[in-house]
């Protein structure tokens, strides 16, 4: 058997190797979540429920652990890991609150009543990302586990190592044999094999629209229920009369934060023409201020990017265009990237158009309202984004007429777990987070009981 190198971006040194699973060791997880279904859809509300909860408080028991791992893994400052293992542990919390509440309906109808019952799909297989690997993750085996469905998760191969362990909990806080399941390998053969397997109910991927195109067509050959969370190209509108500092002074944590690999990374500053000199003074003394460095030294806001392959990419990209502003990186073995700002650029400009991936962000001036929304809307994406205005009723025009699934004003935070989450246009369909997420792990099944004579 294969086996797969996992690699620490920081030092290049090697972490771990695994055995890589091919075809059959997917068949065979699959199978053994098949088999666990139907005593999982079973168990009662309120035990299911009990799980979750626990499985949350046991994530939290471990959050150090887990944290030191995710940052090696993944090249995280350790804060940031420490905030994701915790977000996780919440997210199990707040779906296990939701299990009693996941009900049907009951409707009057001639001659009788109906009633819908909220049923389980099966066996979901879910693939998943290498920038926030288990918090992502946790976005969907949480909602899913709640419905009633089990799970089979492939994690990225770069990144696998804290699912392995989530796997280990659930196990060891009494989830039965079968229902969480974890599979190691490469995307395009353990991934496909998930996708094409016929006994896999459900697909929920989040990564790259390229490859959410091969998902969602691999799997209309069996009408397999897909929900796709794909790339991003968010834009930051600043209006002439937004609190120009604070709005710049957001910018490295929005576009930085992560080495920038983050599908809400805003990586367009739509910035209006008569502040834009403002905008950039404000934006270059924070960035002064913005660290990188070793994942686990105090005061590093940013670490490497995951790989040499990611950082050729960025490089690439950077070289076609022209940097405007740039931070500071180590040399030295680490995947290391320097925050940049290019511009001003083109909107057709590649770096205006291609998810980079990186810690990059392009300028792109504009000078109307109408300007400002054209721009927000001229790529294939529509994920995230931010508007910063102290007009209240241009924040709404402008919120309901630029192409995306979440949006803030005066802010550059995009995700709460207990709001729905998800993309328009090439970014995806579907929602996952909130009580939505319920929804895209259950088919409706509606009972007709006649009353009349």
């Amino acid at each position: 058997m294969s086996s797969i190198v996992v690699l620490e971006p920081a030092t290049e040194q090697i972490l771990a190797t695994l055995p890589e699973a091919g075809i059959l060791e997917v068949d065979a997880v699959v199978q053994r979540a098949k088999r666990a279904f139907p005593k999982w859809r079973a168990v009662a509300p309120a035990d299911r429920a009990n799980l979750l909860r626990k499985l949350g408080d046991a994530i939290d028991a471990k959050l150090e652990f887990l944290a030191n791992l995710e940052a090696r893994n993944a090249g995280k400052p350790i804060g940031g890991a420490r905030w994701e293992i915790g977000s996780v542990a919440q997210v199990f919390r707040y779906y296990a609150g939701a299990v009693e509440r996941h009900t049907g309906q009951t409707i009057p109808v001639a001659g009788g009543v109906g009633m819908t019952f909220l049923e389980p799909i099966g066996v979901v297989g879910m693939i998943t990302p290498w920038n926030y690997p288990l918090f992502l993750a946790s976005w969907k085996i949480a909602p899913a586990l709640a419905a009633g469905n089990c799970c089979v998760l492939k994690p990225a191969e770069l990144t696998p190592l804290t699912a392995i362990e989530l796997e280990k909990i659930a196990l060891e806080v009494g989830f039965p044999e079968g229902v969480l399941n974890v599979v190691v390998g490469l995307g395009h053969v353990a991934g496909r094999a998930l996708v094409d397997h016929p006994d896999v109910a459900k697909i929920a991927f989040t990564g790259s629209t390229a490859v959410g195109r091969d998902i969602a067509t691999r799997a209309a050959a069996n009408i397999k229920r897909v929900t796709l969370e794909l790339g991003g190209k968010s834009a930051c509108i600043v209006f002439a009369d937004a609190d120009i500092e604070k709005a710049a002074n957001s910018i490295p944590g929005a576009v930085f934060d992560n080495a920038g690999q983050d599908c809400c990374c805003r990586s367009r500053l739509l910035v209006q023409k008569n502040v834009l000199d403002q905008f950039l003074g404000h934006l270059e003394t924070a960035m002064k201020n913005w660290k990188t460095g070793d994942p686990f030294a105090d005061g590093v806001d940013m670490g490497p990017v995951i790989s040499s392959k990611q950082r050729e990419r960025v490089t690439e990209l950077v070289n076609s265009s022209t940097v405007l502003l740039q931070g500071t990186a180590p040399t030295g073995a680490g995947f290391w990237f320097p925050p940049t700002v290019l511009g001003p650029v083109a909107p057709t400009d590649r770096v205006a158009q291609e998810e980079i991936f990186g810690p990059v962000t392009a300028i792109i001036p504009f000078e109307t309202e109408t300007e400002a929304v054209e721009l927000a809307n001229s790529t294939i994406y529509g994920l995230s984004g931010s508007i910063w205005t102290q007009d209240g009723a241009r924040a709404f025009r402008v919120a309901r007429a630029v192409e995306s699934g979440v949006l803030s004003i005066n802010s550059n935070s995009s995700v709460r777990y207990t709001a729905p989450f998800g993309g328009m246009k090439q970014s995806g369909y579907g929602r996952e987070l909130g009580p939505n997420a319920l929804e895209a792990y259950s088919e409706v099944k509606m009972v007709y009981y006649r009353t009349d004579d």
